[in-house]
């Protein structure tokens, strides 16, 4: 059974004051590293969703084997990128799919392949990513999801769905500060510490 992943990658990154998927963390930008992850996971297809300064986001992921989704409405909300990316998806023949941030630098291939894992073993329409006592991407949906993630509110995404199926979900535990994604400048300079430390 396929599994498609679907990277978000089209936000105005507004707090950090520039375009952060351009940002380098170990010599490649943040959208290909994690569309890279996704690819090394197995999921397949792997569509990026593009909006924000599309052309230079686009030119980062030249030689890698994904679908690309323009969302000319990303302006208003991130909903509108999960709507796209879960559109494209549908068409596939992937019986779930991944949904990935491209800000998140510490998800690695291994989370991504659990999350999959988890599912098959399950069966759970939704398997959840715990960091510590917070929920947050990467998550996995099956496809009987696929259509009210196409209906997501604009301003808040994916996440109403996740609410609703919540007592029905799978999960996979994380260490709590695996959680990192990048909105603001010190952000970006912790992970680049750590990394470095690492």
């Amino acid at each position: 059974m396929a599994v498609a992943g679907v990277v978000l990658a089209a936000g105005l990154s507004s707090r950090m004051g520039r375009n952060k998927l351009l940002l380098p963390i170990d010599g490649e930008s943040l959208v290909r590293r994690a569309t890279r992850t996704a690819l090394a996971a197995g999921l397949s297809p792997v569509i990026v969703v593009l909006g924000h300064e599309a052309e230079l986001v686009d030119r980062e992921l030249e030689g890698l084997d994904v679908t690309r989704v323009l969302n000319g409405d990303y302006e208003d909300g991130p909903g509108t990128s999960v709507a796209a990316g879960v559109a494209r998806a549908s068409h596939t023949a992937a019986e779930a799919l991944v949904l990935l941030l491209a800000d998140m630098p510490l998800v690695t291939t291994d989370m991504l392949t659990r999350l999959v894992a988890r599912w098959r073993e399950t069966g759970a329409p939704l398997v959840l990513s715990r960091y510590g006592d917070a929920q947050a991407p990467p998550t996995l949906f099956a496809r009987d999801l696929f259509e009210e993630l196409m209906d997501v509110d604009e301003a808040t995404g994916a996440k109403p769905v996740v609410a609703e199926h919540a007592a029905e979900a799978a999960a996979v535990a994380w260490p709590a500060d695996a959680l990192q994604d990048l909105d603001v400048a010190a952000d970006y300079d912790a992970v680049k510490a750590r990394l470095t430390r690492r």
